[in-house]
């Protein structure tokens, strides 16, 4: 890969609680990710946070939320990220999505195309 590469970051802010096809929106969007061919997804978990209800939301011991901010970001060429907005919008019934470019400085993997322990294969043609 020449660096640095043009991509795009898509960021997608949701809730814990959020579901999709009974199960967590996040796992649903990741999996559709990577069905997608994308080149890879992150899950973060936020402590604290609000949205657009403007209710905080957090991780304190006293106060354990069930409903803790999510960040899904998701990062590859401009075109595939496009191309996979449209499934967002049947799965995300609130919520904040973000896409911004962003530079690729460096992308390593082991590239031998050995599948892991759980059956999963390195892709090399990613971007």
């Amino acid at each position: 890969m020449k660096l640095p590469y043009e991509a795009s970051l898509l960021r997608i802010f949701v809730g814990e609680s959020d579901r999709a096809e009974g199960k967590p929106l996040a796992r649903v969007i990741v999996q559709r990710a990577r069905e997608a061919g994308l080149a890879g997804a992150t899950v973060l978990r936020g402590y604290l946070g609000f949205g657009a209800s403007s209710r905080i939301h957090t991780a304190r011991v006293l106060r354990l939320s069930e409903d803790l901010p999510i960040v899904i970001e998701i990062v590859d060429s401009e075109e595939k990220v496009e191309a996979f907005l449209p499934q967002l919008d049947g799965l995300i019934t609130e919520g904040l999505v973000t896409l911004e470019r962003v530079r690729v400085i460096a992308y390593r993997h082991n590239g031998d195309g050995a599948e892991d322990d759980k059956g999963v294969r390195e892709r090399s043609d990613l971007f």
